[in-house]
């Protein structure tokens, strides 16, 4: 259980900063702070997903409360308004925890409100539970909706707007416009008084500010609920875009089910690792125009991406022991390879896919090779991907899309100025801020590991050309070290091109020595790790270019522009903490002393569930001290990767054949 008190939550500034998220396995979601208080225009109690996992719509922003005791008006809201202005509400929580879903229990004298916060998995439903204890004294609870809906990226700057209301009891139903499906608002108790045009106006954003990102917002006010009581209460609103009406405690008693569930089949008795075994199950989802699961990559903006979700993959389904949802998200992504290119990311709106990336087609080798570890399941690798996995081979050998190909000298070259296609892939008003066409040390990492994998699996099935395979692999590896190795520096160049060859000190290097089949040597594995570690190292992952460099960029904020300029160019990124742990306990042949340095790199992170992202790991922080978090809240390769090290080799819970013995 993750819990916080009044010390937290002193002023709005702090109590606002931790951010809570809880989903509903469509790509939906409920997200706020503890504070109560809305900080993004992401944020809300129910988001919907219309078209799962994408088309998401802020439908209800929030429930302000207030009370009235004895006649004393008492506030529980929390806002901040463009004004300044500032409902501090939040002061009279006593404790947020979440058990495991949000709840915020407010303490106003000797009357204690609790609120908690649950999503119905599989549906576009929030349910919000009151329950008040009071010793006799006569109260009015009063519940005040604040509705929209517009798409979750956008704001509704002014107030109005065609919202359709009708009223039934204490159930509501609205709507924008008639062709736009209703959702529903019911409270089990107390008077519905309905409201006629009326609105909460310029609601303010902090961390939309901070983003340089419009930052005021108007939401609608349908109206308010009136709960009288003197003695103890208990009532449910429920905020869903179903018909059917729901049992409040049984869906609570389902929902705990499941989670309970999830930790259960993934059979660990760590804390830190069921905390990131419940946090993964966030990014698992349906998608509807393909009828499988996928991977968000990050909540709140991110859809699916393929790079994404093959690196992302062990640690979400493997290691939790849901190897269908492995299988349908290798299935799913294998069906949309076009040409040797697995998509680099499905759209928020459309179905058909963009494809612009060199090396998600690459890890989807790796995805697979670890799928097989776990589970043993050659037929379904033999029948459904071994196809896909030779078409990417040959598509990459004989060129594809985006000037991907093979060179004479077996290496992969990719790209041109003008595009991006590595995870490097930022870019503003056409101008690629982190330009690494050519051969880059990832890309070519991975494409010796995945025709090394080719290898294995030929050998497995009685395929002709598994020699075919073993001989490019080792074109590949001498080439690699011909080309690659940076004698002055120790370590490997990031990129080689007809331009030269670029010495900037990045990550992507790490996966030279991490991934399953190394390229290099073992002294030349330890002297990458060595110098990683001394220059890019930071307690939550390491940074994208070298403090060192011109071009290092310590603080990733500001504007739009500001920030993607800094989004690899010094900021730290938490996801490559697993390659590296991985290949730091490799280089030390996995000793009792390295393991307990690999413990001590992991440690911030059992504390850093509490900070930000409650119960969950963000997707990029700060290059410079003290690397405050930023960009998504919860990304999905960032919790995976954490996991799989931690457990994998760390704790060394792993299966006990490696692929391709």
């Amino acid at each position: 259980m993750i819990c916080y008190g009044k010390l937290d939550m002193a002023t709005w500034e702090k109590s606002a900063e931790k951010e809570w998220i809880i989903t509903n396995g469509l790509g939906g979601y409920a997200s706020s702070t503890i504070a109560g208080g809305n900080t993004r225009r992401y944020h809300g109690l129910l988001v919907a997903a219309l078209r799962p996992p994408g088309e998401r719509m802020l439908l209800l922003s929030k429930i302000d409360e207030d009370m009235e005791i004895e006649g004393r008006p008492v506030a529980l809201a929390a806002n901040a308004t463009a004004d300044g202005y500032i409902q501090k509400g939040f002061q009279n929580i006593h404790e947020f925890r979440c058990d495991p879903f949000p709840t915020f229990v407010h303490q106003v004298e000797d009357i204690i409100i609790e609120k908690k916060v649950f999503m119905v998995y599989g549906e576009n439903t929030t349910i919000i539970r009151y329950i008040i204890e009071s010793p006799g004294r006569p109260y009015s609870f009063r519940l005040f909706p604040l509705t929209n809906y517009r798409d979750h990226h956008w704001l509704n700057r002014s107030a109005d707007g065609p919202f359709i209301q009708e009223i039934d009891g204490t159930h509501i139903s609205l709507l924008t416009y008639t062709e736009m499906d209703p959702f529903y608002l019911r409270c089990s108790e107390g008077e519905f008084t309905p409201y006629t045009d009326t609105w909460y106006e310029r609601m303010a954003y902090i961390q939309e500010m901070k983003r340089g990102e419009d930052a005021v917002e108007y939401h609608y006010m349908p109206g308010v609920w009136d709960i009288k009581g003197d003695g103890p209460k208990e009532f449910t609103v429920v905020a869903t875009m179903e018909e059917r009406i729901h049992d409040p405690q049984e869906e609570y008693r389902q929902q705990v089910k499941r989670v309970q569930g999830l930790v259960e089949k993934a059979g660990y008795q760590d804390k830190f690792v069921n905390q990131l075994v419940t946090a993964a199950d966030s990014f698992i989802v349906d998608r509807k125009s393909t009828g499988s699961k996928t991977v968000v990559a990050g909540y709140h903006w991110f859809m699916d991406w393929g790079r994404d979700s093959m690196i992302a993959l062990p640690g979400l389904t493997l290691l939790t022991n849901r190897f269908e949802e492995a299988k349908e998200i290798l299935k799913n992504f294998a069906s949309f390879c076009q040409e040797g290119l697995i998509p680099n990311t499905f759209p928020d709106r459309g179905d058909t896919p963009h494809y612009n990336t060199v090396d998600a087609s690459l890890w989807f080798f790796y995805a697979t090779a670890k799928y097989l570890e776990y589970t043993e399941d050659i037929d379904f690798v033999r029948g459904r991907l071994f196809t896909v996995l030779n078409e990417i081979i040959d598509y990459y050998r004989q060129g594809t899309q985006f000037n991907i190909g093979m060179d004479s000298d077996g290496l992969i070259s990719a790209g041109d100025p003008d595009i991006q296609l590595t995870w490097m892939d930022a870019k503003v008003n056409g101008w690629v801020i982190t330009p690494r066409h050519g051969k880059a040390v990832e890309i070519n990492a991975l494409w010796y590991n995945a025709l090394k994998i080719m290898e294995s699996l030929c050998r497995e099935f009685k395929d002709k050309r598994e020699e075919d395979f073993r001989q490019l692999a080792e074109q590949v590896r001498e080439s690699f070290s011909r080309e690659f190795w940076n004698e002055e520096k120790d370590c490997l160049y990031d990129v080689v091109s007809s331009e030269g060859k670029d010495d900037s000190l990045r990550p992507n290097q790490i996966l030279a020595v991490s991934l399953p089949y190394s390229i290099l040597s073992p002294d030349r594995e330890k002297k990458v790790v060595v110098k990683v570690f001394q220059e890019l190292f930071t307690p939550y992952g390491l940074r994208s270019l070298a403090p060192s460099h011109p071009d290092y960029k310590g603080r990733y904020q500001g504007d739009r522009w500001s920030r993607d300029a800094a989004y690899h160019q010094g900021t730290v990124w938490s996801w490559l903490l697993g390659p590296f742990v991985t290949a730091y306990l490799k280089v030390h042949s996995f000793s009792d002393r390295s393991c307990h340095v690999a413990r001590e790199i992991l440690a911030p992170f059992r504390r850093y569930l509490f900070e930000h992202g409650v119960g969950t790991v963000s997707e990029i922080f700060d290059g410079d001290f003290p690397h405050e978090p930023k960009g998504c809240t919860a990304q999905a390769w960032s919790v995976a990767e954490i996991l799989r090290c931690y457990v994998e080799d760390v704790l060394g819970k792993r299966p006990p054949k490696k692929f391709g013995d």
